[in-house]
């Protein structure tokens, strides 16, 4: 498809995410995912960049016809749509507000975003998503939110652990990629983590620990469809499945009980693309987390990537035609 000539106006996405990455990281999402989807974007006759919060800027000085640059770049919301998504890693703390407001801020504009702040939000917190998707049919983990503080010392937090049981999973309530995910075998345990949690004002959630070997489903949803399942199983001895801790990835079929639910997001969630985390314990399935802006993993074992690059421009594809739907929708008249 390379070449090809885009089917709408749109010429132009723009992934906002904070700066923030070190030299090791930066240089790995390059490799993996930053120019593959510059690559997959080419092919679909878009170009595609990434961008800090401060890169944009609006000229309100009228309010009814603002004009918004992208470094120093005009866009439109005919021609550009901004991928938005909350990241709030320890070193992304303090660009959460910035994300939050410059996306309210190009809502207001009349840009198209393929997931709104409210999404961003319900995905970002953990609790937030089960309390949202409770009636999953697949069922949601039980989770107990523990915010964290000046005075976690006091241990108030424990009047919600009563039914809470041990071993529990113990874990920041809005982090990614396996990040300080903790195996707590008991309340002490627990203590012990909330206060290392007050040093960053990070909120936690415990939840039932489903026992070793607990595999990890990703199905990645495209204009309401399963489109592909990514498979995540953990080294032995450790709670997680996450590549970063040590988990195995290998794409596979989809289960048909988890082809069956994705209707359900579908319908919560009429977006052109996210993606959907289940935990299997052996016996039954579990929803866990909510994705708007999931990682599309390589395929290690295919030197071309091609599922990667497969999803990815479904993905972008799926970004396009919901852009052209909301332009003639009247989505972006002022």
């Amino acid at each position: 498809m390379s070449g090809a000539v885009p089917s709408g106006p749109l010429r132009r996405m723009c992934w906002i995410f904070p700066d923030r990455e070190s030299t090791r990281s930066g240089a790995m999402w390059r490799h993996y995912f930053w120019d593959m989807y510059a690559e997959i974007a080419a092919e679909l006759g878009l170009e595609w960049t990434r961008h800090a919060p401060e890169a944009v800027t609006v000229d309100a000085v009228d309010p009814a016809r603002p004009r918004v640059y992208v470094d120093d770049e005009p866009v439109t919301p005919e021609d550009t749509l901004f991928i938005t998504a909350l990241y709030s890693l320890p070193y992304q703390s303090m660009d959460v507000f910035n994300q939050l407001a410059l996306t309210t801020v190009l809502e207001q504009a009349g840009f198209y975003l393929p997931f709104p702040a409210q999404v961003s939000l319900l995905g970002n917190d953990k609790l937030a998503t089960v309390l949202f998707l409770a009636d999953s049919p697949v069922p949601p983990i039980p989770s107990v939110r523990i915010g964290s503080g000046r005075d976690v010392s006091k241990h108030q937090y424990e009047v919600a652990l009563g039914e809470l049981g041990f071993p529990a999973i113990v874990k920041p309530s809005g982090w990614c990629g396996g990040g300080g995910i903790n195996l707590a075998r008991s309340l002490e345990d627990v203590r012990g983590l909330a206060s290392l949690a007050q040093g960053g004002d990070t909120t936690l959630i415990a939840q039932p620990y489903l026992g070793d070997g607990t595999v990890d489903y990703r199905v990645y949803v495209i204009d309401g469809a399963p489109y592909a399942v990514l498979r995540r199983t953990p080294e032995a001895g450790s709670p997680v499945a996450n590549a970063s801790r040590g988990g195995s990835m290998d794409f596979c079929e989809i289960p048909a009980e988890l082809a069956e639910a994705t209707a359900y997001f579908a319908k919560k969630l009429p977006i052109p693309f996210f993606c959907v985390d289940f935990l299997h314990d052996g016996e039954r399935f579990w929803f866990s987390e909510l994705e708007p802006d999931g990682v599309i993993a390589p395929d290690f074992d295919d030197p071309e990537r091609s599922v990667q690059r497969d999803v990815t421009r479904a993905r972008f594809a799926a970004y396009r035609a919901a852009h052209t739907a909301f332009l003639e929708n009247g989505g972006a008249a002022r």
